[in-house]
């Protein structure tokens, strides 16, 4: 088994079980924008060989020398390490004439200094000294750095061995006099060049960036390699490096996305600005009395359209610097939101018990909750968010719901809800269940979900929704046939174009099976069930399966407890899994209901899930992972400890080395599930009980 994955997932390498202390200090950094590095270090002196130019309406740097005003040690800014990150990204905003690059430029470079000046470069940037034209040569080779050719964008770096790699990208089209905003993402495995948002260049290269790459000494060289050859002839206005993350999905969607920013220096915006008479040499002092400051709005969010272009506001609440972009406020400065408190938004009378909440977006409606019901005489119903909180919106009917999940075809919102066990008026003179699962497809005429295809199941627990090679997959998770035997298939069913509906696709053998969760892992699709009883004991393995050549295959089984819920997410560049375990039983002895649900990491060079962390839980039926600004969350549904529904659920925090730890206790009453959703710049978690007939939103608050 294992002998297939890792041939199958020989590109997979990540260091994070393994790499020394020192190196893991480099992953705790934030984004590091380079060029407020050197333009803010002394405001007080001009930057020589730096000008400020105007092109499209916004201001750029122009580099007229590889002056060392725009080189200084690496260790100023990577601090705390001693090797360069193995996973990173940059982001960058230039703008490249059609003439400019007919010749080989360096955006920017990290060379290691000749040995003359090894020892004492560090010293002569604290005494604040200028290194003379003498002693500009060339610093030693290159470490790492990025370079434009005429037709190709070069990220070049030593590799292995000391041979210099060079993964050119040639699909770019930068040299048009246009601004562009590009994302550089490197992994062990994957190598994508995002530019304006579009879809990713990706390589998949014979070797991976290295993980050994020690730059003590070197130095940074905006613009240049430190020498007039290779100096850059175009503008830039942006160029930020972020540490072991992929920053693209912090850039992309944009209303703008030629212009998306993560991190553009001050002195670019429209703020004072002033260039030194005669030499045009950029100088970043501030003139109160300048006019050619714009000034700042402070107060209440303003409306933003093409009248408010380039305008500056500045909102107290969120100590957040803001530039209206012609469409929409884009943040400029912001402090990142940290949560303070929770409070009680909204106490929602429900028709009936609700064992599961299914929150999402219908494109040009707006947010909605899908809650599957216990009753079958009410039925489930679908909640409508307004100003106030969630108003009922539409009842369908069902039969003992356990589960629903929409999912997206084309431009199409979709509903699939299972039933299981619940008998229909209409048979009330028969013990027939009605035990299968309907599909509803959104119709724009009619403004509510009508039905579009049937499904036999057996008391599906679950459905998963998700997309391979552009195909739309279903997932159910069939959790017993009858009163006893839960040792069946599941089923993944696959969309057919031609019949418009879903068909069978694969069956994969399932013992009282709960949950699905589909995650990729870079190019690798992966299928994980939650199972929770096989008729004799909850110790049973749940098994993650991978996508090879068209179907699921066995990837890795571990062993569980009543296995309710697989809940996957990332942070930074570490993949994790936490699974739900709900009690332990074993043929008529006594549960155990207040057990450990575990966390588990993906090893790339074990190429496995290891644990990482247990977590002490009361009949766990539920994982939420959220993030608020820079921080990552987990909420477990914590239902029953042996004696009493009424217990908390609890939200711990992302502690780095601590792992997750406790921050919040909230009161439920025999908790289903949980889901955390965005509206209206706000934060929001919802909770269903299964116990009794309300759910509860809770606001999250900030500071």
């Amino acid at each position: 088994m294992l002998t297939l994955v890792q041939l199958l997932l020989f590109g997979l390498r990540l260091a994070a079980a393994t790499t020394p202390a020192t190196w893991r200090h480099c992953a705790d950094l934030p984004p590091l924008d380079l060029l407020s590095f050197v333009l803010e270090r002394d405001t007080s002196k001009p930057v020589p060989g730096v000008h400020i130019k105007q092109a499209g309406g916004l201001r750029g740097l122009h580099f007229s020398s590889p002056h060392t005003a725009m080189s200084f040690p690496a260790s100023q800014l990577l601090v705390n390490c001693d090797l360069f990150p193995q996973e990173f990204s940059i982001v960058l905003t230039m703008k490249v004439s059609s003439s400019a690059a007919k010749r080989n430029e360096y955006i920017f470079t990290l060379m290691e200094p000749n040995n003359k000046e090894q020892g004492d470069s560090e010293e002569r940037d604290n005494r604040g000294g200028r290194m003379g034209s003498k002693n500009r040569k060339e610093r030693g080779r290159l470490i790492l750095g990025l370079r434009l050719s005429r037709k190709r964008l070069h990220f070049l770096f030593r590799g292995h061995g000391g041979a210099t790699e060079n993964w050119g990208f040639g699909d770019a089209n930068l040299a048009d006099n246009q601004w562009h905003t590009l994302v550089l993402a490197i992994s062990g495995h994957r190598v994508s060049l995002t530019v304006d948002c579009r879809i990713p260049l990706e390589i998949v290269p014979a070797r991976h960036f290295p993980s050994s790459i020690n730059f003590q000494g070197s130095r940074f060289h905006i613009g240049s390699r430190g020498k007039w050859k290779g100096l850059y002839s175009g503008l830039m206005r942006q160029l930020v490096l972020v540490p072991c993350a992929d920053a693209t999905h912090h850039i992309c969607p944009s209303s703008k996305p030629q212009l998306a920013a993560l991190s553009v220096p001050l002195i670019l915006l429209d703020l004072p600005v002033t260039e030194r008479e005669g030499d045009g040499h950029l100088s970043t002092h501030n003139h109160k009395s300048s006019k050619k400051g714009r000034r700042v709005e402070v107060g209440p969010k303003r409306s933003c359209s093409e009248k408010q272009q380039d305008e500056l506001w500045f909102n107290p609440q969120r100590r957040g610097l803001y530039l209206c972009d012609g469409t929409a406020w884009i943040a400029v400065l912001q402090d990142h939101k940290r949560l303070d408190y929770l409070v009680e938004h909204q106490v929602l009378a429900t028709s009936s018990e609700t064992h599961d909440i299914e929150v999402f977006q219908v494109p040009g409606v707006g947010l909605m909750a899908a809650m599957a019901h216990r009753s079958t005489a009410s039925g489930s119903a679908v909640y409508m968010w307004n100003q106030t909180g969630f108003q009922l919106y539409q009842n369908i009917s069902t039969y003992g719901a356990l589960a629903c999940r929409h999912f997206i075809m084309g431009k199409k919102t979709y509903l699939v809800v299972s039933n299981c066990g619940g008998v229909p008026e209409r048979h009330s003179n028969t013990e027939l269940p009605m035990d299968f699962s309907v599909i509803y497809k959104w119709s724009k005429k009619r403004k509510q979900f009508v039905p579009l295809q049937t499904l036999h199941t057996h008391c599906a627990r679950d459905w998963e929704a998700f997309k391979i090679n552009r195909h739309t997959y279903l997932a159910v998770a069939n959790h017993r046939q009858g009163d006893n035997n839960h040792t069946i298939n599941s089923v993944i069913y696959k969309w057919n174009r031609s019949t418009k509906s879903f068909e069978v696709h694969q069956l994969l053998p399932t013992s009282g099976a709960y949950d699905w969760e589909f995650f990729m892992v870079g190019p690798y699709h992966f299928l994980v069930v939650a199972n929770a009883f096989d008729g004799v004991t909850t110790s049973v393995d749940s098994v993650i399966y991978v996508w090879v050549n068209g179907s699921f295959q066995v990837f890795q089984t571990i062993k569980t407890f009543c296995a309710t819920d697989w809940e996957m997410f990332h942070i930074g560049s570490r993949v994790f899994l936490v699974v739900a375990n709900g009690h332990r039983l074993h043929l008529n002895g006594p549960s155990q209901y207040a057990i450990n649900s575990t966390i588990y990491e993906l090893d790339m060079i074990g190429q496995m899930f290891v644990r990482f962390q247990d977590i002490v839980t009361y009949s766990a039926v539920d994982w939420e992972f959220f993030s608020l600004g820079e921080e990552s969350f987990l909420v477990v549904a914590n239902s029953f400890n042996g004696e009493s529904y009424s217990l908390n659920s609890i939200i711990y925090r992302w502690q780095g080395y601590e792992g997750f730890v406790p921050v919040h206790w909230l009161p439920t009453i025999g908790c289903s599930d949980w889901e955390f959703f965005t509206i209206n710049e706000e934060a929001y978690l919802i909770y269903s009980s299964a116990k009794v007939p309300l759910s509860k939103v809770f606001k999250l608050k900030t500071y």
